[in-house]
């Protein structure tokens, strides 16, 4: 995830003196940063700041210092220092971007509007303008701040691609979004933001191997992007690789040492990594499933015995193991004869009728029997509408897990048993439910 610089930056001639710092010094940092010299940015952002603190107030130091302590994800710190010398172009664009990744979206269309009046790249401002405001929720007067930009030949920018393609995605064009974003990366490979998203949707689609490069590519530059790390390391984790999971959550600690997420996930990739998993049994569990979905209609049953099967919704071997003699008998025209069949037939494949009610059997809602059509919709809604972590909605795929109504059957019990699923994804699932005003079995 790091890459081993051939000739490292010279940060502290970046970061000395008081001459020209712009862009392109700020481009040189972030290079700096890539190739892993966080060690010596740090050390200069420390200098600058005693140096302002033992009076050095000079517009120079604080531009150079503020632009700095955000780069290292330090942003409150880098404000108070960009503040200081408001009403300089470089200075009022990067506290405009402190702003955004603060969440401050209102402010930072305000300051990167004030960016552009005190001299900085005019069209750059106006599409950090467009993303502040299409944050807000203002889609309409973002798409026109963007044909102003494009206008003034901001089209030609992978800016003006990402921008345009994160309005498209609001707005539920996820294709037309991805078309955008490919766009802004071909234009720019280390557009971080375009791969953040590009990477969020290849996850969200099950293709996690291109998810994890997008998100590798994303991470190859500063600042650090907190979501994408997350989401990384617990791609890394569902993959096993628990050591590069780890270091994903611990690089997070190194910047904010008190981030919850980071230290709930890394409490539980530390349990992980540790739990032995029986690779016999695993086989064994894999063959079993393998049986459990040979369809019904593979065996030579009499007439009768198919027609009752299919009636009562049978389809394979694991539907059998649900039931028992007396559900079977209850059905109509099922009688002694077709049980004795179905039996033999369950035997041969080493199963037997009921095998898996108990672990099973549904949750006893106190109205079963009376649900309203609105309960029952509830009940059938897609599990995948919680908008799960990806490690939540892994294990729910594991567990074969489709709708709220089979989610609601299972115990915090059974779904920490799940590989995976530790008490972080537990929570989660409990605070959607809660949402909803449902609970897990035993709840």
């Amino acid at each position: 995830m790091i890459a081993t610089a051939k000739e490292p930056i010279n940060v502290h001639e970046l970061l000395s003196g008081s001459g020209t710092f712009g862009a392109e010094e700020v481009s040189k940092l972030e290079e700096a940063l890539a190739y892993g010299q966080t060690t010596e940015l740090r050390q200069e952002a420390n200098r600058m700041q005693e140096a302002i603190d033992g009076g050095d107030k000079s517009k120079a130091q604080l531009l150079r210092a503020g632009v700095t302590f955000h780069l290292l994800g330090q942003h409150d710190v880098a404000e108070g220092l960009l503040a200081r010398c408001a009403g300089d172009g470089v200075s009022d664009y990067f506290r405009g971007q402190v702003q955004l990744s603060a969440g401050r979206f209102l402010d930072a269309a305000k300051t990167f509007e004030q960016a552009s009046k005190h001299g900085y790249d005019s069209v750059q401002c106006l599409l950090a303008r467009a993303g502040a405001v299409r944050a807000v929720g203002d889609l309409d007067q973002a798409e026109e701040l963007l044909k102003t930009a494009a206008a003034s030949g901001g089209g030609t920018r992978s800016e003006y691609c990402y921008q345009m393609g994160c309005i498209l995605a609001d707005r539920g064009d996820t294709y037309g979004a991805v078309e955008y974003f490919e766009r802004a990366v071909d234009m720019n490979p280390s557009h971080q933001r375009a791969l953040f998203w590009l990477a969020g949707i290849n996850a969200s689609r099950g293709n996690d191997d291109d998810a994890i490069r997008l998100y590798e590519r994303a991470l190859a530059k500063p600042p650090l992007h907190v979501g994408a790390v997350i989401n990384l390391g617990l791609l890394y984790e569902d993959a096993e690789n628990y050591q590069a999971a780890a270091f994903c959550f611990k690089r997070i600690l190194d910047n904010f040492p008190t981030h919850q997420r980071a230290l709930l996930y890394l409490k539980d990739i530390e349990s992980a990594h540790d739990m032995y998993y029986d690779e016999e049994t695993l086989r064994t569990q894999a063959r079993l499933k393998q049986v459990l979905e040979i369809p019904v209609t593979d065996f030579e049953l009499s007439v009768r015995s198919r027609n009752c099967l299919q009636k009562m919704g049978v389809r394979n071997l694991g539907d059998l193991t649900r039931l028992s003699e007396q559900d079977l008998l209850g059905g109509k025209n099922f009688g002694e004869t077709s049980l004795r069949e179905i039996k033999e037939m369950m035997e041969s494949k080493g199963l037997g009728l009921g095998q898996f009610v108990a672990k099973e059997k549904p949750r006893d809602f106190g109205y079963a029997e009376t649900l309203s059509p609105q309960q029952q919709a509830l009940m059938n809604r897609p599990v995948a509408e919680l908008n799960l972590s990806v490690r939540a909605r892994k294990c729910m795929s594991r567990l074969g897990i489709a709708t709220l109504g089979e989610l609601l059957m299972r115990t915090p019990d059974e779904l920490l048993e799940s590989k995976n699923f530790g008490v972080t994804s537990l929570n989660e699932v409990r605070s959607k439910l809660t949402d909803l005003g449902l609970r897990l079995r035993n709840d």
